[in-house]
């Protein structure tokens, strides 16, 4: 085991990918000789050379057609976006090209691309840097969605999403980049007999009574909930794939506890939560001891650095939330 931070997990895991194919590629706005805004891809282009770590200009919108033109001529392509805010400009590409290009071609071409993408509060940065876009994303059929919570999912899931021949939006959390934790550097991440796939939901923590189902930067908040949790036992599950949902894992540990609680940084309205609860819902109603409940940013856009610890979910709320359920 080897400790590492998650943005040096996924700095590993990117390594290994562009060692293991040549075809993998890294583009986007300073990740080459500055080695990106979190340092995530240091030393890359020094170790493989300007060609395959290139500097981008600052045109998002032309970063992922870029990547869309190398997926056609074979090449494996990893795009940074360099903030969650700054994704709008190429979001036409994404849903319109990366996510269609495989069926409009009737599987001619496929679109090997991994758009990697900051995300979330937390860091106390300025208006654009901390936002949740996630759901624009899981609605958009034709793209897979990942979001890794510790060092060691990071390093395994960041070369999946690289292997996988699906594009994939993959989401990392930026208030938990200098999180350190244990990373076995010697896993094969692309051998499904030796680690599961990444489109399978996490079970981080048992527990009886509240079935908590999160993701990314909440995984640790719900982790400590869970810790600080006297009298209620918490179940956390760490969904960790956006798109495709895992819910056969969620509905069996719901079907135990008879409660869940959904956690997420974004907002409630139109969130991951709501999808999660409705499909809770109907698979698990005579399971169910009390609705499903969301705890979520509030409905309002993300508020300056000053007030962001009043906006974020934190422990508190979640265990509110806990309380909630179990009054039923």
């Amino acid at each position: 085991m080897t400790q590492l931070t998650m943005a040096k997990a996924i700095t590993a895991g990117l390594r290994k990918a562009m060692e293991d194919d040549p075809k993998v590629v890294l583009f986007g706005e300073d990740i080459g000789r500055l080695g990106g805004v979190f340092r995530v891809t240091d030393g890359l282009q020094k170790d493989f050379g300007e060609h395959r770590v290139m500097d981008s200009p600052l045109a998002e919108s032309g970063i992922v057609g870029t990547a869309v033109g190398l997926a056609m001529r074979g090449y494996r392509p990893v795009v940074e976006i360099q903030f969650d805010g700054f994704v709008y400009p190429a979001f036409d590409q994404i849903v319109s090209q990366v996510a269609k290009m495989h069926r409009r071609t009737e599987g001619l071409l496929m679109m090997p691309i991994v758009v990697r993408i900051p995300y979330g509060g937390g860091i106390g940065a300025v208006e654009h840097h901390s936002e949740s876009p996630e759901a624009y994303f899981t609605h958009t059929a034709g793209l897979r969605v990942l979001s890794p919570s510790d060092p060691q999912a990071a390093y395994l899931t960041i070369q999946q999403a690289i292997a996988c021949d699906d594009p994939v939006v993959y989401f990392e959390p930026k208030r938990r980049y200098w999180d350190k934790g244990d990373v076995d550097l010697s896993i094969d991440a692309t051998d499904l007999a030796q680690v599961p796939g990444p489109w399978r939901a996490r079970l981080v923590r048992r527990g009886t009574d509240v079935t908590v189902a999160c993701y990314g930067p909440m995984v640790r908040t719900c982790l400590e909930a869970a810790e600080a949790s006297a009298d209620v036992s918490l179940e956390v599950i760490d969904l960790q794939s956006l798109s495709p949902l895992d819910m056969d894992t969620v509905v069996s540990s719901v079907e135990r506890t008879g409660r869940l609680v959904v956690v997420h940084e974004a907002t409630a309205n139109g969130g991951l939560g709501a999808e999660v609860a409705t499909r809770v819902t109907e698979r698990c109603f005579y399971s169910l001891e009390a609705p499903v409940l969301r705890v979520a940013g509030f409905d309002v856009p993300y508020p300056p650095s000053r007030l962001e610890e009043h906006f974020l979910p934190n422990l508190d709320r979640v265990l509110d939330a806990v309380d909630r359920a179990m009054a039923f």
